[in-house]
């Protein structure tokens, strides 16, 4: 691996305390102007493992790589990153707030107060901009900590559970947000439990599990690793069904007559299915050949004891 290349690079990153491994040989890299989703259960090393790349402990062996340094500590200026536990300064003013924070990471006075202008009309907080904080309900507040986050424009923007506690409404003004940092050049990486946010956002997915890697790729990729599942509806009995090419197991709807799951082989072509139906004059209601979703993938590869927000809550 070459770390020149990557906006954030992990070679063999271990990290212990006493005989407990919360990392172990952890090897990754961002690319940069990328989205990377990191995702894992309660416990996976998510938390210790950005500590360590933004350079607030230090990783027992490997290496790490942030914009060609070895640690955030050394580029801060060029870093954004919200923490997972939330806080400002509750009498402060949204404006003040994010022009405090802009200057903190090297911006001059008037370019920030200019930039947190823009940001809190871009994001409809303009009417609330000379308003105290502890006035603002939670999901503004947290709006206002995201804006002074990247007030300074970073290079690398690190998210972690940017998207717990706010309403559905403002989850998708981040998403829009995060995807407007990629187009503009930015590198993105957010740590989430909220598998539908990584699943549409995502250039490469990173899953972690008891500190290890459990994958790491494309969504493309990880689907590969699943098998097929087609349901259909039909008259055609479990013989029938179970002679078709690729199919490895079948489940019938116990509530639904003619109702059947199909798991099929790795690789298997669902549409060479279809057509052998037809030519075999197996007559279909339904034919769903749909792409198992990124929760699936994660309690497959994970462990189905994985917590993951889809089903319980706000799983840390």
């Amino acid at each position: 691996m070459n770390p020149g290349d990557s906006a954030v690079a992990f070679t063999g990153v271990s990290k212990s305390y006493g005989d407990f491994r919360a990392v172990e040989g952890l090897t990754f890299k961002v690319a940069p102007g990328s989205i990377y989703g990191f995702l894992g259960p309660n416990g996976a090393g998510k938390t210790t493992s950005l500590r360590m790349m933004l350079g607030i402990i230090k990783p027992s062996e490997g290496e790490i790589s942030v914009l060609g340094s070895p640690s955030a500590m050394g580029v801060r200026e060029r870093v954004g990153y919200l923490p997972e536990e939330r806080g400002l300064y509750r009498r402060m003013t949204p404006l003040e707030t994010i022009v405090y924070l802009a200057r903190l990471k090297g911006m001059d006075a008037a370019p920030a107060r200019k930039r947190a202008l823009e940001l809190l009309d871009r994001f409809g907080l303009a009417a609330f901009a000379t308003s105290r904080i502890e006035a603002l309900s939670k999901g503004m507040a947290q709006k206002v900590q995201i804006l002074a986050t990247i007030a300074h424009a970073p290079d690398l923007v690190i998210l972690d559970e940017p998207f717990s506690g706010l309403d559905p409404v403002n989850q998708q003004v981040l998403e829009e947000l995060v995807e407007d940092l990629r187009r503009e050049g930015h590198t993105v990486l957010f740590s989430t439990h909220v598998m539908q946010h990584a699943e549409r956002l995502c250039d490469r997915l990173l899953l972690i599990a008891r500190g290890r890697l459990a994958f790491e790729g494309t969504l493309d990729e990880a689907r590969a690793r699943m098998p097929q599942t087609i349901r259909l509806k039909t008259t055609a009995g479990v013989a029938a069904l179970g002679a078709l090419p690729g199919v490895v197991k079948i489940a019938e709807d116990g509530h639904a007559a003619g109702e059947f799951e199909l798991t099929m082989q790795q690789g298997a072509d669902g549409e060479l299915l279809l057509r052998t139906c037809f030519e075999r004059g197996i007559q279909l209601a339904r034919f769903d050949m749909s792409e198992p979703a990124l929760h699936d993938i994660f309690v497959a590869l994970v462990g189905a004891g994985a917590e993951t927000a889809d089903d319980r809550g706000t799983a840390r």
